[in-house]
């Protein structure tokens, strides 16, 4: 026997680390770090070094369902695709495209094939019902960074390895491993700030892991970030005043910012955020006199009534501090695929988000879709443009959308729906149509997403390991499936030569891409459709790169630290740095009036993460679930006391959405007023299987959390600082 290693990128979080897989006699054996990955060196979580059993779980699908009697049925790719065809053509035989939506789940984003073949997939569909795990998750960035910079997703991020003071809000890298703000052993460079005289400072209402980490803990109430941030702007321009540096030739609205935010100041959101004024100011002084600083604020600050402003107001204090845009600031990363900045001028069209407006609600569409908070609304209210049937890829909402409960009620009612995943879950249990998506390693990768939020400039390739027809693989990628779906979307037969599918796919991305190629020239390349796109998308960006280059270094390539990219990346009418977007002052003024408004008594619900767990989809992994359960509702011993509830007793909690019971765990690592359960467990119905998951349930912290409530400017549901009461379980319950 002879040992095969293997190098890869893992596709499970967007820390991106190298992976060192060996393999005997085809079976993978063992998964460590790649030491010599340019950019993770070695770094390895428990996810990762488990990617293997993901692949190898006995519950991952690996033929197509069909669901006939009720009960799920293997079947044939041509009778599921025969199936799907059939069922959306009753759909659209009423003549309404908008009646089929579309949810994509979080994976999505880490699937190289899903993400080149969802965009002509969504362009044949023809529908605007489009829902995603962005508006569970991070739409706020992207609202933000659309006002400011004239691109959703020109995204800064902490160069966390110059900064001289880091400030977190909401940010749990320990467990997370870092989001929206790709750094591989994140914790690793948060140790290496403090090691060189650097400080870290983060606010949080739990004591977590990353606190231990830390300078200094300044606990916060939930919900409240964006009036602290607006108060920490205030005391900068008062105290030791702005300094906007480099930036001050490209920067506008500043005046107009700081007049909507002088009544927000640290004496005045003192008591609603629960931080002295004295902590406020002095921290405000801190980042102004740091010789670099960057703030970064992640889900817990995004997930709120006010996720779009917190997200600004982050970049607001890193304007006017001088750090946004040079070395231990916040910086722009330079994907390897993007064009070069240097023959740009800066300005452009901008961004706007309300291009249309939802049925029902009439909720405004940002970047293409809706709120899922709104999604059923849209299947259970009759009328013209009812969504009938619903498309979900790699995606969990039953889960992990706020108000599950009745979403999950929704989804029983519609007339049809497909879903492409790995394990028939608590949402796949809807579908009529089950498409399985290959293992992690049956697919080519590459985090075309990650390299635009990445803190140094790098870029990696994984070939697939696995063959598409290993037995223990479905046959059929990610891509293949979407042009699949996109034939039979526009009317045609869904058995046609898959490969004639697949080129014309490969060639309306080029077109749309700008390349100057026909498909004859992308299918010259003698590459799989996927890495052929990849390639012409290397060779275009400003690297100069092509895929054998990246086949040559199966480590990655170093492409160096982020680099200033001000102003010729900025994208806004103005070409400048724009503050004071219109939208988003008139969020501004309604965040300074709310401050009037005595807010509600009582206890408020947080989610939290945990490093062995990722959203729902990662709990039926033996090794990831075992040991003590970490389901359990966090609650402060004062609270605890005031509701009769000891630790290990089962408590009950209840919303305006629903209600649980959850094991109490008493710890004076949460605040006084907060209790706290994890994201994505509740693996307790019937008709899913996922027997890991299922035996270690725990319960659904999405029950609680009400689909009514969302932030206006990016939709974004409302996952944190609901408010709830707890009280100890009686025999009623």
């Amino acid at each position: 026997m002879t040992d095969e290693v293997h190098y890869r990128t893992c596709p499970l979080c967007e820390a991106t680390c190298g992976l060192e897989l060996t393999m005997r006699d085809g079976t993978v054996v063992r998964v460590r770090g790649d030491r010599n990955d340019v950019f993770s060196k070695g770094y390895i979580c428990p996810k990762g070094s488990l990617l293997h059993k993901l692949a190898d779980d006995p519950d991952r699908l690996r033929s197509p369902l069909i669901k006939r009697d009720g009960e799920f049925v293997e079947a044939t790719w041509d009778e599921a695709f025969a199936a799907v065809a059939e069922g959306l053509g009753r759909v659209w035989d009423a003549g309404d495209r908008n009646a089929v939506a579309v949810y994509l789940g979080n994976p999505t984003v880490h699937n190289l094939g899903a993400m080149l073949g969802t965009k002509p997939f969504l362009r044949a569909l023809g529908t605007r019902n489009l829902y995603s795990a962005s508006t569970v998750d991070q739409m706020p960035r992207h609202v933000s960074s659309g006002a400011m910079f004239g691109r959703p997703d020109s995204i800064p991020v902490p160069d966390l390895d110059r900064t001289d003071y880091l400030l977190m809000l909401g940010a749990n890298p320990a467990e997370s491993n870092g989001s929206l703000c790709t750094a591989p052993d994140f914790m690793g460079r948060v140790a290496a700030i403090r090691a060189r005289g650097g400080r870290v400072v983060v606010v949080d209402p739990r004591r977590t892991r990353t606190v231990h980490a830390a300078d200094e803990h300044v606990t916060i109430r939930p919900g409240t970030d964006a009036w602290w941030l607006g108060a920490i702007v205030t005391e900068i321009a008062r105290g030791p005043g702005c300094n906007l540096g480099a930036l001050a030739p490209h920067v506008s609205g500043l005046d107009e910012v700081l007049d909507a935010l002088g009544p927000l100041d640290a004496a005045s959101v003192a008591e609603r955020c629960g931080i002295d004024a004295a902590t406020t100011r002095r921290i405000a002084v801190a980042l102004r006199a740091a010789p670099t600083a960057a703030v970064y604020g992640r889900i817990g600050t995004h997930t709120t009534e006010w996720g779009t402003l917190a997200s600004w107001l982050a970049d607001v204090i890193n304007v006017i501090t001088g750090n946004l845009d040079r070395p231990g600031g916040a910086m722009f990363p330079t994907p390897a695929i993007a064009p070069s900045d240097e023959a740009r001028e800066p300005g452009g069209r901008g961004w706007t988000a309300g291009r249309w407006a939802s049925r029902v609600r009439g909720v405004p569409e940002v970047r293409g879709e809706f709120p899922v908070a709104t999604l059923a609304d849209e299947i259970e209210t009759p009328g013209p443009g009812r969504v009938r049937a619903l498309i979900t890829h790699a995606g969990n909402p039953v889960r992990s959308a706020p108000n599950s409960e009745r979403l999950d009620r929704a989804l029983a009612s519609l007339e049809f729906m497909v879903s492409i995943d790995i394990y028939l879950n608590e949402t796949t249990r809807h579908a009529d149509v089950i498409l399985p998506s290959p293992s992690p390693l049956a697919k080519a990768h590459c985090d075309l997403a990650f390299m635009g939020l990445s803190v140094r400039n790098v870029v990696n390739y994984s070939p697939a390991i696995r063959p598409a027809d290993h037995p223990d693989e479905p046959g059929l990628g990610d891509f293949e499936i979407f042009a699949t779906l996109a034939l039979i979307a526009s009317g045609l037969v869904p058995d046609a030569d898959r490969g004639i599918v697949t080129g014309l796919m490969v060639s309306a991305l080029a077109t749309e891409g700008g390349f100057d190629v026909d498909h004859e020239t992308a299918a010259a390349t003698n590459q799989p459709p996927v890495e052929a796109i990849l390639d012409l998308m290397l060779r275009r960006g400003w690297a100069g790169l092509t895929l054998d280059d990246l086949r040559a270094h199966p480590h990655g390539i170093d492409l160096g630290a982020l680099v200033p990219r001000l102003p010729a990346m900025l994208r806004t009418p103005s070409g400048t740095v724009e503050l004071a977007a219109p939208p988003i002052m008139r969020e501004a003024e309604r965040l300074v009036a709310a401050l009037a408004t005595p807010p509600a008594g009582g206890l408020v619900l947080v989610g939290r993460r945990h490093e062995r767990s990722n959203n729902s989809w990662m709990h039926n992994i033996e090794r990831l679930v075992s040991g003590r359960s970490r389901c359990t509702l966090e609650i402060n011993p004062e609270d605890a006391c005031a509701a009769g509830i000891a630790d290990g007793d089962e408590a009950l909690v209840e919303s305006a959405a629903g209600s649980l019971v959850a094991t109490a765990e008493v710890t004076d690592a949460i605040a006084r007023g907060t209790v706290c359960l994890p994201h994505g467990w509740g693996h307790d119905v019937a008709g899913t299987r996922q027997r890991t998951a299922a035996s270690t349930a725990g319960v659904n912290s999405n029950v609680l959390t009400t689909d009514d409530v969302i932030d206006p400017l990016s939709g974004n549901a409302r996952l944190n600082g609901i408010p709830v009461s707890v009280r100890a379980v009686a025999p009623a319950d």
